[in-house]
């Protein structure tokens, strides 16, 4: 129920389990962890694209799995562990993430693309932190990223009222970064994870890494994570081949499929 494929640098993981929404039960909450670690490990994978089948990206947890009042304290934490610990490794991988969402991202799947760098969704794409409806609270590190990306008091509206975001309002509110017909969608993301394989590996992980750190870090932190980090990248082979490109006049070795207006 997990499909994993490799082409032209681009590790494309899907959830393929379109008749229950490609909500995730315990087996494929492994498998996509492990595709997720294959990914991160593979150096011919430079881009990561998660997706689901059908028309929906992820319900989130299967509910027909979920155990109410046979779990105590320290079976629950065990049995969430592998969330927690997988969804982070999505968030800190040092390769590009692209996620195209389609349908419904409820509950972990709305953790799982507010992790990507990248999000292309439809209008009609609904992202919901749904945890509350079941007296539960985020996991897949969703109370880490929502308030970040979306701001505090827009998270508390979504955590607390467990609304559904739709597509316009999620690019509205950064939670995606643009649109596309559904029946664009995958094409798109696609096209986009494409290009990103040819971003420079080394100044994309460093410069991923200091976001990342940048969200607890003091300006400070910040300053010496730069500087480090800029000396590193100045050392690339990436880095002297772009400047003798553009002193020549030639094409740059990055460029950004820009969206078609039609």
């Amino acid at each position: 129920m997990i499909e994993y494929s490799l082409a032209q640098g681009v590790g494309h993981i899907r959830l393929n389990r379109p008749a229950k929404r490609n909500a995730l039960s315990l087996d494929m909450r492994t498998a996509l962890w492990e595709a997720i670690a294959r990914a991160g490990k593979d150096d011919e994978v430079r881009v990561v694209l998660l997706s689901g089948a059908g028309e929906h990206f992820c319900a989130g947890g299967d509910i027909g799995e979920m155990r109410p009042g046979e779990l105590d304290a320290e079976a629950g934490r065990d049995r969430i562990a592998p969330v927690s610990k997988g969804a982070r490794s999505l968030l800190e991988t040092t390769k590009p993430v692209v996620v195209a969402v389609d349908g419904c991202a409820y509950g972990a799947g709305c953790s799982l693309a507010l992790a990507a760098d990248f999000v292309v969704a439809t209008e009609r794409a609904r992202f919901c932190m749904s945890f509350l409806r079941l007296g539960l609270i985020p996991d897949a590190c969703g109370l880490f990223t929502l308030p970040r990306v979306v701001g505090w008091l827009r998270a508390k509206d979504m955590l607390y009222s467990t609304r559904a975001v739709g597509g316009s309002e999620a690019l509205e509110y950064g939670m995606v970064n643009e649109l596309a017909a559904p029946e664009a969608l995958q094409a798109r993301a696609r096209e986009i994870a494409l290009a990103m394989t040819n971003l420079p590996r080394t100044a994309f992980a460093l410069m991923k890494t200091a976001m990342l750190r940048s969200m607890s870090s003091d300006l400070g932190a910040m300053v010496d994570t730069e500087m480090a980090g800029q000396a590193i990248a100045y050392s690339t082979a990436y880095h002297e081949d772009a400047v003798k490109r553009l002193r020549s006049g030639g094409p740059s070795l990055y460029s950004w499929p820009v969206k078609n207006a039609g």
